[in-house]
């Protein structure tokens, strides 16, 4: 098996999931109860936000254990838009961000009646700066721009969008890193963020599994009403195996990452390459700016459905657009963002890497994917 969907989702490490079962078995008790097995819970809970505090350089008080990206990225969006919208109510994010941010932005729009700015990108589709300091305003609360695109691989300009955050005090700067999260390095304080998602399954950790940076002093309307267990911000028992096994994962992947970021580069340049000098292959991921594991390309002569069926029945797996929205739609918006004509962002696959992954990979793909393009041309004609 040749799996090639990893921005989707990668392989948990069998450790992660070694260490999930024991604490599920042995350390069962709520860490909220005060008896002792519960006193050694919240323990176990405290050490392991303490942990992911310490890989992503903040303080532990800081860290919100989540269920993922999506739950992440909602709590960050309304939560800051709603909580501050008494400072004013205009909100600002690109018209590339994964769908748990856009569909957050609209929802501010629609129902709140917030004042959305969606950016535009170029055609590598990166946010312009000129652009963020022409649209961003005296009332502006809330900047929401992702780290790494996750259909194209596309690195937006976080730290300089940060520090031009830094002028206007009203302002938070929420920033989507699930894609970047252990691939590619990001300072949270130098680009003064103050709030940043990632997840757990993107990272091989286990669904369902989560945190969010909250920067001291931000204010977040919480989104679930209850006992208010995670810091006062999220209600609900906690899942303590789940995050003891997110914060393991968050070790082993940035600890691989530090040891195997070359290999992983190396491999991303020659398959990249590679696709380049296949007839009828148009790349799709730019050639700067780009982070080391999701390559972009489209073959508008065969179904990118069609394409993955192919490759799948051989067993290469990879996937079209973004693996939240490839269900219900057949056409990549990032793509028609980055002005591609129609045919191309209809085609596109994505090809995402994981940290393990070699050079090895590179031949038993490229052989089978120009076999596939060869037939399945001819039968489209």
């Amino acid at each position: 098996m040749l799996y090639l969907d990893n921005s989707a989702t990668t392989q948990p490490y069998p450790e992660v999931i070694s260490t999930f079962s024991k604490v599920t078995e042995v350390y069962f008790a709520n860490p909220s109860s005060v008896h002792k097995l519960g006193s050694e819970a919240e323990s176990l809970l405290n050490q392991s936000r303490k942990q992911v505090a310490n890989l992503l350089g903040v303080h532990e008080q800081e860290v919100i254990f989540t269920s993922g990206g999506t739950e992440g990225n909602n709590l960050a969006i309304k939560g800051a838009a709603l909580a501050n919208k008494h400072k004013g109510r205009h909100i600002i994010t690109s018209v590339v961000e994964h769908p748990s941010v856009l569909e957050s932005f609209k929802q501010l729009e629609q129902v709140h009646d917030f004042d959305v700015t969606y950016l535009p990108v170029d055609e590598n589709g990166i946010v312009s700066i000129e652009r963020m300091k022409k649209e961003i305003r005296e009332d502006t609360i809330l900047v929401s721009i992702m780290h790494v695109n996750n259909e194209v691989g596309t690195i937006q300009p976080v730290t300089e969008i940060g520090q031009l955050i830094m002028q206007y005090p009203k302002a938070l700067f929420h920033v989507d890193n699930v894609q970047g999260i252990t691939k590619v390095p990001l300072d949270l304080k130098k680009a003064n963020i103050h709030l940043c998602t990632i997840s757990g399954h993107k990272f091989h950790g286990l669904n369902g599994t989560g945190a969010l940076f909250v920067r001291t002093g931000v204010d977040l309307l919480p989104l679930f009403s209850g006992g208010l267990q995670e810091l006062q911000l999220r209600s609900g028992t906690e899942s303590l195996a789940g995050n003891v096994a997110f914060a393991k994962a968050l070790r082993m992947a940035s600890e691989r990452a530090e040891k195997q970021s070359s290999t992983m580069k190396n491999t991303f340049t020659k398959l990249k390459r590679e696709l380049m000098n296949i007839d009828g292959v148009i790349v799709n991921t730019p050639q700067e700016n780009t982070a080391p594991h999701i390559i972009n390309f489209s073959v508008p002569s065969v179904k990118a459905e069609v394409l993955i069926h192919y490759l799948g029945e051989r067993n290469i797996f990879v996937s079209t657009t973004s693996a939240c929205s490839s269900r219900r739609k057949a056409i990549s918006t990032t793509l028609l963002a980055m002005n591609k004509h129609q045919d191309v962002a209809k085609s596109a696959i994505r090809v995402s890497l994981s940290i393990d992954q070699n050079e090895e990979i590179i031949n038993p793909f490229i052989k089978t994917l120009s076999k596939g393009i060869e037939k399945l041309s001819k039968v489209m004609r």
